[in-house]
């Protein structure tokens, strides 16, 4: 049987051309590889580069082979954190003509770590729990697409940091399966099995000297199924929210704050009913918020001021006709920031006396307006807007902010 490389796109098998083929993937010279990190994987794996790219290469045989590329593929449309299949090198063999197993090709990652190499120095148990965190997102993030993984571990997921974010990525699919939607027992089977594949890896690394004393092995596998049930249930309640009322929304942010979430991507349909609203969870670390901020509009603000402002952009941004998170035409996040900043944050800002203004920083004084507008809102059972409680904010809040102000100076 001749060598046969199947990818969807057909530059690929060009750049992959090169590779020894001919040789077990054990025994490929050190020039064809790249000296990564790997996991623990029950085949063999290889990083090599191929042209500009450097490439996962996992031998198996040719039926899983096969079935985990278009798994891979799936995942890859609906926009799942995975790895990126690249092709099948199918026909392979040796220099006497006896057959070697096939390959599967996936592109590396770039800036992921196996969980391993990130024990390497005992980490901080707060870091450690975030991580656990990006994989309970991972695994809601699978299971509302109707994907039972069958093997959710450590030891088969990529974790990256980007810009204070801390995110997974399903690495190995060969036990994956799609379906229209999961059952409550499909769900449970995969949690029980993630559950206890943690603890045991969690128990090695206890082994080896890794884990920080103060983190329990069994309960802290325990712990990443009860954070995943927190997060299932409050992304799958089901909603509808009358037209414009984005007090509403904010309550669903404030839940997943409360819960240790942000929100990475909100998204808004509109029916006759009302308006269905879906969130996308991230897990992120200190500061990322103050970060995302000034980045995004050049304003500075304490950590906790930040993630309230960012929650009203993004509620705000998702509610305008050219913001279309999927979309390249649509507008740009900076640019709708930066007209939040114009449209509402600083008229709002100035609807307060010149006195209030002076005593306070503006990243401050709209936190307390959007808070203001919060309990206001609260009391009312409805969204009472920010004119009114900017008003109101006035009259019963901002003496108290004067006299705060006066006695510090």
């Amino acid at each position: 049987m001749a060598l046969q490389i199947s990818a969807t796109n057909p530059e690929h098998p060009t750049l992959l051309l090169d590779l020894p083929w001919q040789l077990p993937l054990a025994e490929w010279p050190e020039r064809h590889l790249v000296p990564l990190p790997r996991g623990i994987s029950r085949h063999v794996v290889r990083y090599a580069r191929a042209g500009d790219e450097v490439v996962a290469v996992k031998e198996l045989a040719e039926r899983p082979a096969l079935r985990e590329y278009e798994l891979l593929r799936g995942l890859d449309r609906i926009g799942i954190p995975a790895v990126d299949p690249l092709a099948v090198v199918t026909g392979r063999t040796d220099g006497d003509g006896e057959p070697l197993e096939p390959v599967l090709i996936t592109r590396h990652l770039r800036g992921s770590q196996p969980y391993r190499s990130m024990f390497e120095t005992t980490m901080r148990p707060g870091t450690v729990h975030r991580l656990m965190d990006a994989l309970a997102v991972l695994l809601v993030r699978l299971h509302l697409a109707g994907f039972a993984w069958g093997d959710c571990s450590l030891s088969n997921t990529l974790f990256r940091r980007d810009a204070g974010a801390y995110a997974a990525y399903l690495v190995d699919a060969e036990t994956g399966e799609f379906q229209p939607s999961l059952s409550a027992g499909q769900r449970g089977y995969d949690i029980e099995l993630a559950t206890m594949n943690i603890s045991g890896e969690m128990l090695d690394l206890e082994a080896a000297g890794a884990l920080h004393p103060s983190l329990d092995p069994i309960a802290f596998g325990t712990e990443v199924g009860q954070r995943y049930e927190e997060l299932w249930d409050e992304l799958t309640r089901t909603s509808v929210y009358p037209a414009g009322k984005r007090h509403h929304i904010e309550r669903r942010i404030r839940r997943l704050n409360d819960l240790g979430f942000d929100v990475a991507e909100m998204q808004i349909a509109h029916n006759s009913n009302g308006d269905t609203v879906t969130f996308v969870p991230k897990v992120v670390d200190a500061g990322h918020h103050q970060r995302q901020l000034l980045r995004l509009t050049g304003l500075d603000a304490e950590e906790n001021q930040a993630r309230r402002l960012l929650g009203d952009l993004e509620s705000w941004m998702a509610t305008q006709e050219d913001y279309e998170p999927d979309d390249p035409l649509g507008a740009r996040p900076e640019v709708l920031a930066h007209r939040w900043v114009r449209e509402v944050f600083r008229p709002t800002v100035r609807t307060v006396s010149t006195e209030i203004r002076r005593a306070m920083d503006p990243a401050e004084l709209y936190h307390e307006l959007l808070e203001h507008r919060w309990y206001l809102s609260q009391r009312a059972q409805h969204d009472v807007g920010l004119d009114a409680a900017a008003q109101d904010y006035l009259r019963t809040i901002a003496p108290q902010r004067l006299r705060e102000a006066e006695a510090g100076e």
